[in-house]
């Protein structure tokens, strides 16, 4: 296992972030994107198969340079810079937070339609995405990272871009998006339900996570519903159409700011958990 690569690299994003101060720098994932956006504009078709040329692609690229960068970089503290950049558990805090200063912020972090919201659904949002961004931008890459060093941090990163930018269900996508959307899911089906376990250690988190259509983003959202005694999910609009949404976790429909700084104090739980890897680091 990459113990001491992935707690240097949680390290570093907890300090760094995204590297925002560095003017030239252009992160990563971005770089994913283009080349998505690539394979998009150059071979689209509205097929199945299509699309899995695309996953093989895109997952392909990234694999073979991220296994190229691992075995040409020996040192484990820059091996951690580059893993430091698959984590963003410092700009996940800071867009949730983002919106206790500015409700309308809040149309950057989720798809849903954000225009007429109250101040209750804002805060709810917010909740929700933190609970799913921590899954997928946290402890995911933690995961692959922990495991399968660099280069299976960075696949991974490859995945959950693909699923963000063509995984949907709509007219364009469903097709071509489809093998990118199941390999999100099976990619994600244990980091969401550790996710879950280190926010709420209990069952009824698990009973609750099956409700949403979602098979793992269901996890993440109820443990953090259950922490800070609300219920989040419930009827939301889409595009201009209200979809049908079960409610998570039990306790208020009503969410104030309160409850948004509960849900970022979650921070101090990862926090521990950096302590004590360092201090294991140190002494084992």
């Amino acid at each position: 296992m990459y113990f001491k690569v992935a707690l240097i690299s949680l390290l570093i994003d907890r300090v760094f972030g995204e590297f925002s101060f560095l003017k030239s720098y252009k992160h990563p994932v971005i770089y994913i994107g283009d080349l998505i956006k690539f394979f998009e504009s150059k071979f689209y078709h509205d097929s199945k198969s299509r699309g899995l040329y695309l996953v093989l692609f895109v997952v392909g690229v990234v694999f073979l340079l991220s296994f190229f960068v691992e075995n040409l970089v020996k040192n484990e503290y820059i091996l951690a810079i580059f893993g430091s950049m698959t984590i963003s558990f410092k700009m996940l805090l800071e867009s949730v937070g983002d919106i206790l200063k500015n409700p309308q912020n809040i149309k950057y972090l989720v798809s849903r339609d954000t225009k007429d919201l109250s101040e209750s659904d804002v805060y709810k949002a917010g909740i929700e995405t933190l609970g799913e961004n921590l899954s997928d931008g946290v402890v995911a890459p933690l995961f692959y990272l922990l495991f399968f060093g660099v280069t299976g941090a960075f696949v991974y990163k490859a995945i959950n871009t693909l699923d963000s930018m063509v995984g949907y269900k709509n007219d364009r996508y469903k097709n071509f998006g489809f093998f990118s959307a199941k390999l999100d899911d099976v990619a994600n089906f244990i980091p969401s339900r550790i996710t879950a376990l280190l926010i709420y250690p209990r069952q009824k988190v698990f009973k609750c996570g099956k409700l949403h259509e979602s098979p793992n983003a269901g996890y993440p959202i109820c443990a953090l519903a259950y922490r800070i005694g609300v219920r989040l999910g419930g009827d939301t609009k889409y595009f201009g159409e209200v979809k049908k949404k079960p409610y998570f976790g039990e306790g208020r429909v009503e969410i104030k700011r309160g409850d948004v700084l509960r849900a970022l104090s979650i921070k101090k739980l990862y926090d521990i958990v950096l302590i004590v890897g360092v201090l294991g680091a140190i002494f084992i």
